[in-house]
């Protein structure tokens, strides 16, 4: 029997991480990234998303499953739309005459819900987008309704992990810490990837997913609380607690009701980890 074939589509921090699971369970990934990578076992191809003639050898490979989890290179309109619209429509086209796909995953964001709401928001609700990331993100998620393939959203709140240091670096400048203290809600990079390889398991083994995760922690937080937290850890000084004003606060219910386990349950658990590893450096 042949090996499942992967594609996995921005082979950044997230994409590797998921590479990683993937091969040691045997899976036969292939990795799409503009620049040179080391990748072990991965196959790797360097072509950009938004230049479709650089994207011929994914009409070759006739991957099984697709990872789509490429990141804007900046924070302007035209950079999102490049990454998410542009990009995901370039890649989709390349699989036109694979009739072998059975499943496309796309990592969207939080960033889709702009409402500012005292309500704890689900995958329920109909995402309202405030600003031009959300809007070139559902504008990407849209794409998906034409693929006769199975297909799931992802949307990620703020991820954190090796390499993803600034709520750490922030909680050192309290100089510049946020006037207002808002909502917040992460997710630990590798929770976020092993949510993705739990999710290609079942498919495998014939089980049915949904088409949209909120992927985030258990604990929906203040800005402060955890700025506060990171500050006591190493022992700096820090300013008071600030009542919290506005932004959303995320559950996880979906994606913790489909029998995943989070290694990093909350922020506390996840810094401290990362905190850890640091101080061993």
């Amino acid at each position: 029997m042949p090996k499942l074939k992967v594609l996995i589509v921005g082979y950044g921090d997230l994409g590797s991480d998921i590479a990683g699971k993937l091969t040691c369970l045997g899976v036969h990934v292939f990795g799409v990234a503009r620049g040179p990578r080391a990748t072990g076992e991965v196959d790797m191809i360097r072509a950009d998303v938004t230049a479709p003639e650089s994207l011929g050898r994914l009409r070759e490979i006739q991957p099984d499953i697709i990872v789509y989890c490429v990141a804007a290179s900046g924070q302007t309109d035209a950079e999102y739309k490049q990454a998410y619209v542009d990009g995901l429509s370039n890649v989709l086209m390349t699989q036109a005459g694979n009739h072998q796909l059975k499943h496309v995953f796309f990592v969207s964001s939080t960033r889709v819900y702009g409402q500012q709401t005292d309500d704890i928001l689900d995958e329920t609700i109909t995402p309202i987008a405030t600003d031009f990331g959300g809007e070139r993100l559902l504008e990407a998620e849209s794409l998906l309704q034409q693929l006769a393939c199975g297909t799931t959203i992802l949307r990620l709140s703020g991820i954190y992990g090796p390499g993803r240091l600034r709520m750490i670096q922030l909680a050192k400048a309290t100089e510049r810490w946020p006037q207002h203290n808002n909502w917040s809600n992460r997710i630990h990079r590798g929770d976020a990837a092993s949510f993705v390889v739990f999710l290609i398991q079942k498919l495998l083994a014939g089980k049915t997913i949904s088409p949209c995760y909120i992927v985030t922690d258990a604990k929906p937080v203040s800005q402060y609380e955890v700025l506060i937290w990171i500050a006591s850890e190493l022992a700096l000084g820090h300013p008071e607690q600030l009542p919290v004003v506005g932004g959303k606060r995320l559950s996880n219910q979906l994606m913790m009701s489909s029998g995943f386990q989070l290694q990093y349950p909350d922020y506390q658990a996840g810094y401290h980890a990362l905190l850890q590893e640091l101080s061993v450096d």
